[in-house]
């Protein structure tokens, strides 16, 4: 019957109202039956926090919010662009900076003002890695050669802006070039490095790069003939044998001995040590022994002459200082010594410290060879030096003049320089020690200000001869100041330390190093001074200081 009336849609049986309902029927705080419900607290609100307040109209999409992961209502936004665009948030450049960019900070990701982004236009120059390929090669060879730091990185730019890469920056250190390239601010930069990891002295190969560089920058090379030029110069051979060379050692050590006082036999000493001194360093280079011991060995015969020499006096009077003297002329590096206090006057501080500390450790190279060998003689064959023999020397203006051009001319055949360049330096180098023995011998004015004097004159003369030839002042500079080499002051220093004449060493030693860093700031005040009178193309109103002024 029950199924009849469920199947027949009759009336429900009243009794079944009656029935009793479950626990799960009812609340415990449903209020009983026959009692009113009580009207909520009018300050209640059932309502979410996050409910669209009265009298603001609900977006259209809304979503239900009855999962965790869909969006509240009050926290609508548009998923996409407006059809009109955001609004342009214009700050004006009057306000801080400070009060600016915390503006920025506090804007939405999407309302930040950004910059418009220039339309490139298609490239028709040479490619940026070539260009930069082709600058690092030639800063590796310039500065592998002994140039300045501030003179390789001109040339660097010099070569970036002559192909159109005008928004490039060079940095130059002692063993690390970079160069980048930034487009325009809103581009990615492009960086290129190089590493120098050997040196050599030809000056040669030099001027070759600086004519490279020059026709790069005033006639318009293109890529392939840059790089063509390039290789040519990588090719050739050095303009002297390795026998040419060694002579030239040789003939260094005993002009240097004569310009200190010694005669014929001191003269044939000097350069037979000498000569032997430069075999056994090519023998430890072909070794693959490092340079420092290269002049360990290097220093040694010379030193050993003197000393024997010494011993046969009762024999042959000869001046045995003056053959360890003529010696140490041919070893002292002057050429990385100039570089290095030029660094340090044109800003580069850190190349001018790792150059300096490689004059460092030659010097000591170049100590602990003639130390040795003194120190066994004095201490242990019993020979006798005697500094002041030295240095009371004659005053031979024709034969120390002689002396100076020829100790001149065998220095700029060691640095392997072009043949029509070493007339100059040898003239220069008769310059110098003309204006130089005038202020010393005839003035008697002390060595250092004379020195510093002929020194100044070097660098002049140097600087117009480069410029005029369109090549670097190195070739006429370096060689030149090599009569002016304190070669004596060194010896005495360490005769008096094998000695044990602490006090007289260290005074001698501060004496050369006193001459040394002279020569160098004579040699680049003298280019300084030739700079300031030299005409500046385009018509520059005015020339910068090097890298910094008053250390700011």
């Amino acid at each position: 019957m029950v199924a009849d009336r469920q199947r027949g849609g009759g009336p429900p049986d009243p009794g079944e109202d009656r029935k009793p309902q479950s626990d799960e029927a009812h609340s415990a705080f449903t209020p009983p039956l026959g009692v009113p419900v009580p009207a909520p607290p009018e300050d209640e609100h059932p309502t979410s926090e996050f409910a669209v307040p009265d009298g603001v109209a609900e977006p259209e999409d809304r979503r239900p919010e009855g999962s965790a992961f869909s969006r509240p209502a009050s926290l609508s936004y548009p998923e996409i662009t407006p059809p009109l665009g955001t609004p342009l948030v214009s700050l004006t450049k009057d306000a801080p900076w400070q009060d600016r960019m915390r503006t920025m900070v506090r804007m939405p990701v999407g309302e930040r003002p950004l910059p418009e982004r220039a339309v490139k236009e298609e490239e028709t120059g040479p490619a940026v890695p070539r260009v930069l390929d082709l600058t690092l090669r030639i800063g590796e060879l310039l500065l592998a050669g002994g140039e300045g730091a501030e003179d390789v990185e001109a040339a660097m730019y010099g070569v970036a802006h002559a192909y159109g890469l005008h928004r490039c920056e060079p940095n130059v250190t002692f063993t690390l070039l970079s160069v980048s390239y930034q487009p325009s601010l809103v581009d990615d930069p492009v960086t290129a490095s190089r590493t120098v990891r050997r040196r050599g002295t030809d000056y040669t190969r030099l001027s070759a790069v600086f004519r490279l560089v020059h026709d790069i920058t005033s006639q318009g090379l293109t890529l392939e003939e840059a790089y063509r030029g390039l290789a040519e110069i990588r090719r050739n051979r050095h303009p002297y044998p390795g026998w040419g060379l060694t002579l030239s050692a040789g003939l260094l050590a005993g002009a240097a001995s004569m310009l200190v006082g010694g005669g014929v036999v001191v003269f044939l000493a000097a350069a037979m040590g000498a000569m032997l001194g430069d075999r056994l360093a090519w023998l430890a280079s072909g070794r693959g022994l490092p340079e420092f011991y290269q002049f360990v060995v290097a220093a040694m015969p010379p030193a050993a002459m003197g000393v024997a020499l010494s011993t046969a006096q009762n024999h042959v009077h000869v001046q045995a200082s003056a053959v360890i003297t003529g010696g140490l002329f041919a070893l002292i590096p002057g050429r990385a010594l100039v570089a290095g206090v030029q660094d340090g006057l044109t800003g580069f501080y850190i190349t001018a410290s790792a150059r300096l500390l490689e004059v460092g450790y030659l010097i000591v190279g170049i100590v602990c060879g003639v130390m040795m060998v003194l120190y066994g003689g004095v201490r242990i064959g019993g020979t006798t030096l005697d500094p002041e023999a030295a240095l009371q020397r004659q005053e031979r203006p024709v034969v120390q003049i002689v002396a100076s051009m020829l100790l001149a001319f065998s220095f700029a055949v060691l640095l392997q320089q072009e043949r029509h360049t070493v007339l100059y330096a040898t003239l220069n180098g008769g310059v110098a020690w003309v204006v130089y023995g005038a202020l010393a011998d005839t003035g008697r004015l002390d060595p250092v200000p004379a020195t510093a004097i002929a020194a100044g004159l070097v660098g002049l003369f140097g600087q117009l001869l480069a410029r005029y030839q369109y090549t670097s002042a190195l070739p006429y500079v370096t060689a030149a100041i090599g009569p002016l080499l304190p070669g004596s002051a060194v010896y005495f220093a360490l005769l008096n330390f094998a000695k044990n004449e602490l006090d007289t060493g260290m005074a001698s030693l501060t004496k050369a190093a006193a001459l040394a860093l002279t020569i160098a700031i004579g040699v680049n005040l003298g280019s300084e001074v030739a700079r300031m009178f030299l005409v500046v193309p385009g018509g520059a109103a005015s020339r910068r200081a090097a890298k910094r002024t008053r250390g700011f």
